[in-house]
């Protein structure tokens, strides 16, 4: 007696590579997308099973999503290779939703733009990460300054402008993620703010604000004219 359902059991035609193939990616579940990606279950248990249990332990694509290694490879048939396929499969599609450039350079002094611009790329994250939006008249780009919590050690301004620096850009925007919820700045947010404002003007580049984001807030130093 099989010991559980598999692809195979499926005719050829309603297999999720075939479906994927003939129908394209957007006709597949969430299930056999997941399907996909593991590749195959393990003895006993059919891939099919996996990827239910996946979905059922996490509830969601996006709680699956911002799931940890360690938290995945907690579930029967996901080892460490199969946690990081998945993780690799949502880092994907996380880094191609933050290369669309929505906005236009001069836009980027709104706050909320910002949020929206930086949220996919910051929100999930589970420790601080530091951002330079770097702009000029026309065109604007995101880089990673540091990750970690923040102080003055860690975010420095040589660190914090060079990818400035190197994009020529007229000025800059710096934004970090608070994972605890609370968008409000802590005193080393301020002291790092007032400290990159006063290294800007010596290298004569704007800051024209700091941003703080979470899941659904965002604080902006510009409009609580701390900046």
């Amino acid at each position: 007696m099989k010991q559980s359902f598999t692809i195979h059991d499926l005719p050829k035609e309603e297999r999720p590579r075939e479906r994927l193939v003939k129908f394209g990616e957007q006709a597949l579940s969430a299930q056999e997308l997941l399907q996909l990606i593991l590749g195959r279950g393990i003895a006993g248990e059919s891939v099919v099973v996996t990827a239910q249990k996946l979905l059922s332990q996490f509830g969601s694509l996006q709680k699956l999503a911002e799931a940890s290694i360690e938290e995945l490879s907690l579930i029967k048939g996901i080892g460490l290779a199969k946690a990081s396929q998945i993780k690799a499969a949502f880092e994907i599609g996380r880094r191609i939703s933050t290369q669309i450039q929505p906005y236009k350079s001069k836009e980027l002094i709104d706050p909320e733009k910002v949020f929206k611009l930086v949220k996919n790329r910051l929100k999930d994250y589970t420790k601080e990460h530091f951002y330079l939006i770097a702009l000029d008249s026309r065109n604007w780009s995101i880089h990673e300054v540091s990750l970690g919590t923040l102080n003055a050690n860690l975010v420095h301004p040589r660190e914090a402008f060079a990818e400035a620096i190197k994009s020529k850009a007229a000025s800059v925007i710096f934004a970090h993620n608070h994972p605890s919820g609370d968008p409000e700045p802590s005193e080393d947010d301020l002291k790092i703010t007032k400290r990159l404002v006063e290294a800007g003007k010596i290298i004569g580049i704007d800051v024209l604000d700091h941003i703080i984001i979470t899941k659904n807030k965002v604080f902006s130093f510009k409009e609580q004219k701390l900046i």
